[in-house]
């Protein structure tokens, strides 16, 4: 009989999760020092200890299958381990099974197996095997009809990535997709901005109007003015179309006979805390290990 205080006592020895350590627990009969290995080989224990590990490094991908598309992002700590390619593969492993799937949320794609293993079971094999925390931070799974595109960028090494949905042509969807990336539009249109984000620029801007000491009487109009040109940075419809700055992106996808759908933009630790690297602190903390 596995108690409640046994886990508890494995789980702190370990840093592994209740479950992972009940598990361990009725693997080994209840033996502390086997189910410890157990956690261990497993390569359980290890991925617990970097759980507070800061991981904002890494690379998104699209990956685009019929009338289906995904694009996803999947954390590392350095770098370097994001050009690793067995980080690669991961990542790819990923994305292909939650291409091949229905799912809506992170936890479920967790649960989706991959070669007999769930995603979930890969990445903290993965990173027990490469030796820092790697996360599976999120997803989006698009879909079309037969008579609508996807068009896919990726930019500097999978650190952005761009995936759009709309009718027309592949050269025009590439072309938004790029526009996507590199421009960073943050809605499709003015209607999808939202009324509390839009009341708040407009308060912010006549804030900024006051203090600029304008007439009073047309700080108004003026507040109009630069909401236009908020307007022209976030929504994509109204960027400048980047190979031609002088049109607009909607005037560039009307030419074509194109309208855009639907867009993704991801960028790898965009809104997560960055890891800040002492490299002496690192070589101290190796010597003294």
């Amino acid at each position: 009989m596995i108690s409640a205080s046994m886990v508890k006592e494995l789980r702190e020895v370990t840093g592994a999760g209740m479950l992972d350590c009940k598990k361990a627990l009725e693997a080994t009969n209840g033996n502390m020092d086997e189910a410890v290995t157990w956690l261990r080989e497993k390569g359980i224990s290890k991925a617990a200890k970097k759980a507070s590990r800061i991981a904002a490094e890494g690379l998104a991908v699209a990956k685009v299958n019929g009338n289906k598309a995904v694009i996803v992002e999947v954390n590392s700590e350095t770098d370097f381990v994001a050009k690793n390619e067995e980080f690669k593969n991961l990542v790819d492993a990923i994305a292909e099974t939650v291409l091949d799937s229905d799912v809506t949320t992170v936890e479920e794609a967790n649960k989706l197996t991959h070669d007999g293993k769930t995603i979930e079971e890969l990445v903290v094999e993965k990173t027990a095997t490469i030796g820092e925390k790697l996360s599976f931070r999120r997803f989006a799974l698009l879909t079309k009809n037969d008579d609508e595109v996807f068009g896919t960028y990726s930019h500097m090494g999978g650190k952005i990535v761009a995936l759009v949905k709309l009718s027309g042509e592949d050269e025009v969807a590439k072309d938004i997709a790029m526009q996507v990336a590199a421009m960073r539009p943050l809605y499709l249109d003015r209607e999808n901005v939202p009324a509390d984000v839009l009341e708040k620029e407009r308060g912010i801007l006549k804030e900024q109007a006051e203090n600029e000491g304008l007439d009073p009487s047309k700080i108004d109009m003026i507040v109009n003015g630069r909401i236009n040109k908020y307007y022209e940075e976030v929504c994509l419809v109204d960027q400048g179309f980047i190979k031609e700055n002088k049109m607009k992106v909607n005037k560039y996808v009307e030419s074509k006979n194109s309208k855009i759908l639907e867009f993704v933009r991801y960028e790898v630790g965009e809104g997560m805390e960055k890891r800040e690297e002492n490299f002496a602190d690192e070589v101290m903390k190796q010597i003294n290990g």
